[in-house]
């Protein structure tokens, strides 16, 4: 599969949006729209840059299905993509001339059963720290964005509007399943609860 490695955590049922201007992920997104499904793979950048190679990638991902492609002025292309199923890479293959991998599906472990009350309590949760956060003028995610029925996804969507730095995304990205997910949201919480109460009385 095309590999895309970035400086950040990409979960299951958010959006991606690229500017892309390196010739070989130029390469990437033309090889991407003529596939039936355009898809490519996305891992987090553990170390080094996002810009010319030889960095350390992440061995779990996710797959990013092309939505919108727009060619901009300035020689740029403009990608939105949304992200879907989560991966693991089984090997890294020569580049060609994008980074290449064999993946194989991960999904999650056993039944998505989780208690739909600490579903929501968390979700409550995440949807306060969001807001917390733009409030203080973080930016990010909109707080009101809606959130999967699905607990399965709805897990991994909370992780990615909550304002998580990228390593708390990738602990929630690498949990067997939905129910661990949960459990991992709510301790990352109750940290970001804490310095978003600190910032907000100073």
């Amino acid at each position: 599969m095309p590999m895309f490695p970035l400086g950040a955590a990409f979960l299951p049922g958010t959006l991606l949006s690229l500017q892309v201007f390196e010739p070989r992920y130029r390469v990437l997104v033309q090889d991407c729209l003529a596939m039936s499904q355009p898809e490519f793979g996305v891992v987090m950048i553990e170390r080094g840059s996002e810009v010319g190679g030889g960095d350390l990638r992440s061995p779990v991902g996710a797959v990013a299905r092309v939505l919108q492609v727009e060619e901009l002025p300035n020689g740029r292309i403009a990608v939105v993509a949304g992200i879907g199923r989560r991966i693991r890479v089984q090997q890294w293959l020569p580049d060609n001339p994008y980074p290449y991998a064999a993946v194989e599906d991960w999904p999650d472990d056993g039944l998505a059963v989780v208690d739909p009350v600490a579903l929501e309590s968390v979700a409550a949760r995440c949807r306060r720290a969001a807001e917390l956060a733009a409030a203080l003028g973080d930016g990010g995610v909109d707080p009101t964005v809606a959130i999967s029925d699905d607990p399965s996804l709805a897990t991994f969507q909370l992780a990615g509007l909550a304002p998580f730095a990228d390593f708390d995304r990738y602990q929630v990205l690498c949990a067997p399943g939905a129910g661990e997910r949960l459990a991992l949201l709510g301790e990352l919480l109750e940290t970001v609860e804490d310095v978003l109460t600190f910032r907000m009385q100073r």
